[in-house]
C-alpha cells in the first residue's frame, strides 16, 4: 500500500511542506479520536491536471481507543466519492467546520459528521473527518470535558495552529488520553482533573482537590505548565518525587489566533519504566565492567606471553609466543569496545581500525609495506565479532609478513595489502588483497600447514558457517593474492 505522503502527492498535488503538515497531524491524532470518542478519517481533494476536483483520496484513518470502531474497512488508498461527501466538500470550499450527518452505507443508520478543514500555511489541504457513535446518555463529566478540548482542539486544526511543528507533541511518544488529562485556564487553575491523572499527582505528593487551584499552589513545582502558557509551544517534563515515583507532562497549549486561552496536560505515571530503567543502567554497568576486566586479563596474557618471548632463546619457541600474543591482543580489542558500549552489537569498523594498527605494530618484515582500508561492516554481533577479528587480524598479518618475502615490488611501487569489506542484509564480506607474489602453483587451503591459515580456515567455516577462498591474482594484471571471505549474518544471528 501507498504511503500518505506518495498519495498525497500522486492524488492530491500537495507540496511537501504541505505533507510534512498532514504527516505531523497522523502522528498526533490518536489524540483528537480519543478525545472526542470517534473515528477519524484524513481526506484531501483528489486534484486533475486542471486543479479542480470532484472525489476524495482517502490519506489515513484513525480509530478510537476508547470506543468501538464505526468503521470495519481500511479505507486508506480508496477514493470516495465527492456526491457522497458533500459535507466535505461544502468545508473544503468554506474553509471552516461543517457538522452534519451521513449514512456510512444505503440504509445504514445515520451519524453524526464533523468536516474539518486543515490548513496549511493558509491554504485548504484536506479534510479531517470525524464519525461519531453515539454517546450514553447521560454523558460523565469527563466526556464532556474531553469534547470541549477537542473542538478547541478542531478549531487550531482549521486554523493551521495544530498539529504543532515541535515533535515533542507530534511524535509518536505522545501518551494516550486514557493515562490522565487535565484541564487548565489561561492562568494555570485547574478547571477539570480525570481520576487516573489524579492518581498520578497522588504518586507527587498531591492529595487535596486541585480543581480551582494551580499546582504551585499544592506545592508541586512544575516548570512546563508556565512555559506552555506563555509561549504557546508544547513542553514535556519529567516530575520526579524522590527516586520512588515519576510523572511525566506533556503540555499542550490551546490557541485561538494568536492568544492561549488554556492548556491541557496528558500526565502518565512513568514510576515502574523509571525503576526499569535504573536497573538496565545498573545492568550495562555490570556488563561493562566484565568487559573492562576481561580486556584487563587478556592484557596481562598478553603481556606475560611478551615477557615469556623475551626469556626465550629459540626462534620458533618465540615467534610461536608473540603470535599467540598477537590473537590475545586482537580478543582484547573487541572487549575494549564493548567495555565502552556494551550490548549485544558492535561497531565493527572502529575494531578494525585497532586491528589495522595492532598489525602494523607488531608485524616487522624488510619491505615497506602499506595498509589500506575500503568500505564498511557497520555493527556485528559479538558473537561474530570476536572470531571475525581474529581472522581478519590472522589475514593481514599473514599477507603482510608473507606476500613480498623474497619478492621485489616493481620499480616505483610499493607493497599494498588492501581490506575491502562490505555487507547486504544477510552476508559479510571482507577481501584482502596484495601486489605481492601471489600463491605457490601447488597451493590448497585445505592442505595447509600454516596454523594462521588453519585458524583462519577453521574460524570460518566452523563458528562462522561461512566461506572462504584463496587465489592467485592474474600476473598481467599486477599479481597477488586474494582472499574472500563471506559470513552469513542471518544464519548467525539464529544460531
Amino acid at each position: 500500500m501507498a504511503s500518505l505522503a506518495e498519495l498525497a502527492q500522486q492524488h492530491a498535488r500537495l507540496r511537501d511542506e504541505e505533507v510534512e503538515q498532514l504527516l505531523r497531524l497522523t502522528t498526533s491524532w490518536s489524540l483528537l479520536a480519543d478525545l472526542s470518542f470517534s473515528d477519524m478519517v484524513l481526506m484531501a481533494p483528489e486534484k486533475h491536471s486542471g486543479g479542480e476536483f470532484e472525489n476524495f483520496i482517502v490519506l489515513a484513518q484513525m480509530r478510537p481507543n476508547n470506543r468501538a470502531t464505526l468503521l470495519a474497512d481500511d479505507l486508506v488508498g480508496t477514493v470516495q466519492p465527492g456526491e457522497e461527501w458533500p459535507l466535505s466538500r461544502q468545508a473544503v470550499a468554506l474553509g471552516r467546520r461543517v457538522t452534519g450527518e451521513v449514512s456510512l452505507s444505503p440504509g445504514s443508520e445515520r451519524l453524526p459528521v464533523w468536516c474539518i478543514p486543515v490548513r496549511s500555511h493558509g491554504r485548504v489541504v484536506a479534510v479531517l473527518v470525524r464519525l461519531q457513535a453515539p454517546l450514553r446518555s447521560p454523558a460523565s463529566l469527563y466526556e464532556h470535558a474531553y469534547l470541549e478540548i477537542f473542538e478547541e482542539l478542531c478549531s487550531m486544526v482549521s486554523e493551521g495552529s495544530f498539529p504543532y511543528s515541535e515533535v515533542d507533541v507530534a511524535g509518536p511518544g505522545l501518551p494516550r488520553v486514557g493515562d490522565g488529562v487535565i484541564k487548565m485556564d489561561s492562568t494555570g487553575v485547574i478547571e477539570f482533573a480525570t481520576p487516573n491523572a489524579t492518581n498520578a499527582l497522588h504518586r507527587l505528593g498531591v492529595y487535596q482537590s486541585v480543581e480551582g487551584h494551580r499546582l504551585d499552589e499544592l506545592g508541586l513545582k512544575t516548570r512546563s505548565i508556565d512555559r506552555a502558557l506563555s509561549s504557546g509551544i508544547p513542553q514535556v517534563e519529567e516530575v520526579d518525587a524522590g527516586h520512588e515515583a515519576a510523572v511525566q507532562f506533556h503540555c499542550v497549549p490551546l490557541l485561538r489566533g494568536q492568544k492561549t486561552t488554556g492548556l491541557f496536560a496528558i500526565v502518565r505515571d512513568v514510576s515502574d519504566l523509571k525503576l526499569l530503567n535504573r536497573q538496565v543502567l545498573h545492568k550495562e554497568a555490570a556488563v561493562r565492567e566484565v568487559h573492562h576486566r576481561i580486556k584487563n586479563n587478556l592484557q596481562t596474557i598478553s603481556s606475560l606471553l611478551r615477557l615469556q618471548s623475551r626469556r626465550s632463546e629459540q626462534e620458533e619457541t618465540i615467534q610461536a609466543l608473540l603470535e599467540a600474543e598477537r590473537r590475545v591482543r586482537s580478543i582484547s580489542i573487541v572487549h575494549e569496545v564493548l567495555s565502552r558500549e556494551p550490548g549485544g552489537e558492535v561497531d565493527f569498523d572502529e575494531i578494525v581500525r585497532s586491528l589495522v594498527d595492532l598489525v602494523e605494530d607488531s608485524v616487522l618484515v624488510s619491505t615497506s609495506v602499506e595498509l589500506q582500508v575500503t568500505g564498511s561492516l557497520g555493527t556485528l554481533s559479538t558473537d561474530l565479532a570476536i572470531p571475525f577479528a581474529i581472522a581478519l587480524t590472522e589475514l593481514l598479518t599473514n599477507a603482510v609478513e608473507h606476500a613480498f618475502n623474497g619478492f621485489r615490488v616493481a620499480a616505483g611501487g610499493a607493497g599494498v595489502v588492501a581490506l575491502e569489506l562490505g555487507h547486504d542484509a544477510s552476508s559479510a564480506v571482507a577481501e584482502v588483497r596484495d601486489n605481492g607474489k601471489g600463491l605457490p602453483t601447488d597451493f590448497s587451503l585445505d592442505q595447509s600447514t600454516s596454523l594462521g591459515l588453519s585458524i583462519v580456515r577453521d574460524l570460518v567455516r566452523t563458528q562462522l558457517r561461512g566461506s572462504i577462498e584463496m587465489n592467485s591474482l592474474d600476473p598481467s594484471k599486477g599479481g597477488g593474492t586474494v582472499v574472500r571471505v563471506v559470513i552469513p549474518l542471518l544464519e548467525a544471528a539464529s544460531s
